[in-house]
């Protein structure tokens, strides 16, 4: 599967030719070699590549922290892995319990405010 062309990447990793030369941008993807007539010639590493791209973003790492991920020249190092999904974790963990205390507020509301003629709602309410 070596050679393969930039739609023939795209179509194998399930992403738009656009993304692959932005990812090139941004030093996600190597610049691959070209052909003569100046094809650009993709490997299977670099449609491994895109595959771990697109399985990253979808734990949530970001582009800046798949670059981290992915190390130059395709180096990984999996304890830097483990540090970041810890972190990623804990993030995660930090969002959940500001969105059960926001939650918890709305639903505090939502119970003040049953009553459509609570004071306390009232007072919510914008004049007209």
């Amino acid at each position: 599967m070596d050679g393969l062309t930039i739609g023939r990447l795209a179509d194998e990793a399930g992403v738009n030719v656009e993304t692959i030369r932005y990812y090139e941008r941004r030093g996600l993807l190597r610049e691959p070699p070209r052909t003569e007539a100046g094809y650009r010639q993709y490997s299977t590493s670099d449609l491994w590549r895109l595959q771990f791209i697109a399985r990253a973003k979808r734990l949530g790492f970001t582009l800046t922290e798949v670059a981290t991920l992915t190390g130059p020249d395709g180096g990984r190092n999996a304890e830097q892995v483990l540090v970041m999904a810890r972190a990623k974790i804990q993030a995660l963990e930090d969002e959940q319990r500001t969105l059960a205390a926001v939650r918890s507020r709305l639903e505090q509301l939502i119970e003040l405010c049953d009553d459509p003629t609570s004071e306390d709602c009232m007072a919510l309410r914008i004049s007209s």
